[in-house]
C-alpha cells in the first residue's frame, strides 16, 4: 500500500470529505469514495472513485460543474481545486494568441446559452486551439449527448485530481 493510500485511509472524515470535494464537487461521489474505505491499494481507489462517477446522475454532475470556472479564466483562490484548475488550463493559455483567446470566450457564452452551463472539458495537455475547436463541435450537440459528453469529462477531471491527491498525501 502506497503512503498516500495510508494516509487517505486514516484520514478524519470531514477532513477527507474537503479533499474529496476539491477533486469532485458531487457530494454523492466523495461520499462514496469515503464510504468504501479502507482502500487497499492506490488501483483500488482510483476504480472505486471511476465507478462512483460514472453512477453520477445529471444533479450531481451540475452542482460539480458549478465549482469549475470557465475554460480560459483564471481560478481564484487558494483552494486546492482551483490550484488544480489553473495547471491543467495553464498550458493551454500560454499557447494562445488574442483570436483565439478572444473565440473561446465567445464559444463559452454560446455553449452556457445553449446547454445552461459551463464548457467543461478535460483541459490537460490540450491547447487552446484544440480547447476551442472541441467547444465548436459540442454546441453541434443535442443535449442527451452533450450531458453524457461532460459528464465524462468530469469523471476524467476527477479522476486526475484524485492522482494528484494521492501524490500530495504520499
Amino acid at each position: 500500500m502506497t503512503v498516500g493510500v495510508e494516509v487517505l485511509n486514516a484520514m478524519p472524515a470531514d477532513r477527507l470529505r474537503a479533499e474529496l470535494l476539491a477533486c469532485c464537487a458531487a457530494p454523492a461521489w466523495a461520499a462514496e469514495i469515503a464510504a468504501g474505505r479502507p482502500y487497499p491499494d492506490r488501483p483500488a481507489v482510483l476504480a472505486a472513485a471511476d465507478s462512483a462517477s460514472r453512477r453520477l446522475g445529471w444533479a450531481d454532475v451540475s452542482q460539480a460543474l458549478a465549482a469549475h470556472p470557465r475554460i480560459g479564466e483564471r481560478a481564484q483562490g487558494g483552494s486546492r481545486d482551483a490550484a488544480w484548475s489553473r495547471r491543467e488550463q495553464s498550458a493551454a493559455a500560454a499557447t494562445a494568441d488574442d483570436s483565439t483567446k478572444e473565440a473561446l470566450i465567445e464559444a463559452n457564452r454560446a455553449y452556457e446559452d445553449r446547454f445552461g452551463h459551463v464548457f467543461l472539458i478535460f483541459a490537460s495537455g490540450k491547447s487552446q486551439a484544440e480547447i476551442l475547436a472541441a467547444a465548436r463541435q459540442r454546441l453541434t450537440n443535442d443535449e442527451p449527448a452533450e450531458r453524457e459528453i461532460v459528464a465524462d469529462q468530469l469523471r476524467r477531471i476527477a479522476l486526475l485530481r484524485l492522482e494528484r491527491l494521492l501524490d500530495a498525501l504520499g
